[in-house]
């Protein structure tokens, strides 16, 4: 007998060393160490049904498997948006080349569809919390072509030709360059986890991309304060700016990201879509690009009233 357990005793420690670390004696809860309830035992560690009973290392290797799908994903959205940016802006060079449609149109329905287009490929990114930098890729590509072609270290004539308002290469310097870091700003600070980010993005590519067509066109009457806005680009920019914003919002809502009160989600994008306005109507232009002045203070404005 006492040869059995000097046995027992020598082996135990051995046993015991190579068990998963989850199955240790040592690692067990006390009030399943210090009981003999070996149903309780079984149906908490055994049970095949039961994951969370699992320790550190076979959940570790489940979020490695989570992550490595997540990155799958989000790589093939990055790319997929990439090549879809890119096919956007070729079409729109195409259709400019051969003078079926005007060089200014073509640069603001780039401006206009680019944003909301990408903002709208949010959802096919994972839950990753890693996605919202797979996303910005997109916008950070379009970064590093500009400023290639910016310094002319590069030429693209097409690309010059339908951002650009005089066809000027140092132009991709300023508005468009400014367009595609608010696409980063927003995609990284808010994501699909607040309104902030896709009204901001709604009122810089709808409403102002929207207000400048709409004013060249039929903006013969000028505001009093600032001769180079009209009365009908302003207009258009409340009401196209407020209705992209609570479309995108709605879009969002939709599909799960979003749970809003929409009587007053309507009040605050239509607050938004004033002040926003009133900064795009005001004769900064010269000191400060619309398309900065407009998203940060849309994202300022959307922040106070969201918070």
């Amino acid at each position: 007998m006492s040869r059995v357990l000097t046995t027992a005793v020598a082996v135990f420690p051995i046993t015991h060393s190579i068990l998963p670390r989850c199955l240790r004696l040592s690692n067990l809860p006390p009030s399943l160490t210090a009981t003999s309830h070996t149903r309780t035992f079984r149906r908490r560690f055994f049970s095949p049904y039961n994951f969370r009973a699992v320790s550190s290392p076979v959940k570790a290797g489940f979020d490695v498997f989570v992550d490595g799908g997540s990155i799958v994903q989000d790589t093939g959205a990055t790319a997929l948006v990439i090549a879809g940016a890119y096919a956007l802006v070729s079409t729109f060079d195409f259709l400019s080349e051969r003078n079926l449609i005007e060089q200014n149109l073509s640069r603001k329905l780039v401006h206009i569809m680019s944003g909301l287009l990408f903002m709208a490929s949010w959802p096919i990114f994972s839950a990753s919390r890693w996605a919202r930098y797979f996303a910005s890729v997109v916008p950070l590509t379009n970064c590093l072509r500009l400023v290639t072609h910016g310094l002319s270290l590069a030429t693209d004539e097409g690309l010059i030709k339908s951002v650009t308002r005089e066809g000027k290469p140092e132009e991709l310097l300023r508005g468009p360059l400014y367009y595609v870091l608010v696409l980063i700003l927003s995609a990284v600070l808010f994501w699909r986890e607040s309104p902030v980010g896709v009204v901001s993005l709604a009122m810089m590519c709808g409403g102002d991309g929207i207000a400048d067509i709409v004013g060249r066109r039929f903006g013969s009457t000028k505001i009093p304060y600032n001769k180079q806005k009209s009365w009908a680009g302003s207009l258009s920019m409340f009401v196209f700016g407020f209705l992209v914003s609570i479309g995108m919002l709605y879009y969002f809502s939709a599909l799960g990201y979003f749970h809003l009160d929409w009587v007053s989600t309507v009040e605050r994008v239509a607050v938004v879509s004033f002040v926003a306005t009133m900064v795009e109507s005001l004769p900064i232009t010269g000191t400060v690009d619309d398309n900065i002045s407009v998203p940060l203070v849309s994202m300022v404005v959307a922040w106070l009233a969201f918070a």
